[in-house]
């Protein structure tokens, strides 16, 4: 009886996104911020309740974010309401406010024991390392967001960059600020950034009445 040679069956590689979400990473909602936060809070771990507030005020990419020095924040024992940092990535300066909110938690965590003799405001916990590293704060980010039940996969640390320049462009339509906010040489970089879409700029535009 001849031997029949069947096709060569070729095993299918398992999807590297495969039940996972891909493409530009979700901001935070309002209530999300508030859930993680008061989780952070009834944990009382100033570190990282510093951490998210300072990241969320600050919109600034994780590079730069990580990177914050006790003095980029702190003149003569008082945390600054505005701040001004050179972004590692552009080497433009860009500017950002703390709230009242994240400011007592700077204050709370930089006069802690934690802090003592420690240059950066989020020091490793590693003797090699002057502070956390961009990994470290996405295992960060990817803790909270499981912790109020969101997606992982959907998040990531430009979602905390996002969240309050989408804030501000959903309530003002104002591209200009954002983009300034951001720290963005062009418009155009925004409008991608925040996924702006024609019918964004319509309904916009229809609530002016010239």
């Amino acid at each position: 009886m001849p031997r029949v040679q069947l096709p060569a069956v070729t095993p299918k590689r398992k999807a590297w996104n495969k039940g996972g979400i891909i493409g530009q990473k979700r901001p935070l909602l309002p209530k999300q911020v508030w859930a993680i936060r008061a989780r952070l809070e009834l944990a009382n771990n100033l570190r990282i309740l510093a951490l998210f507030n300072v990241a969320i005020d600050s919109k600034l990419r994780g590079c730069d974010l990580v990177r914050l020095s006790v003095d980029d924040l702190v003149k003569e024992h008082r945390v600054q309401e505005r701040v001004s940092v050179i972004q590692s990535k552009t080497k433009r300066p860009v500017q950002f406010e703390l709230t009242e909110n994240t400011r007592e938690t700077v204050l709370a965590w930089v006069k802690s024991p934690g802090m003592w003799a420690c240059s950066f405001m989020f020091s490793s916990r590693f003797h090699n390392r002057p502070h956390i590293s961009t990994r470290q704060y996405g295992r960060l980010v990817h803790d909270w967001v499981t912790s109020i039940g969101l997606e992982p996969s959907g998040y990531g640390t430009p979602s905390l960059r996002r969240t309050k320049a989408a804030e501000i462009y959903r309530k003002t339509g104002n591209l200009r600020a954002v983009q300034l906010l951001l720290g963005h040489t062009k418009v155009d970089s925004t409008v991608r950034y925040l996924g702006v879409e024609l019918e964004d700029a319509l309904s916009i535009a229809e609530k002016i009445d010239l």
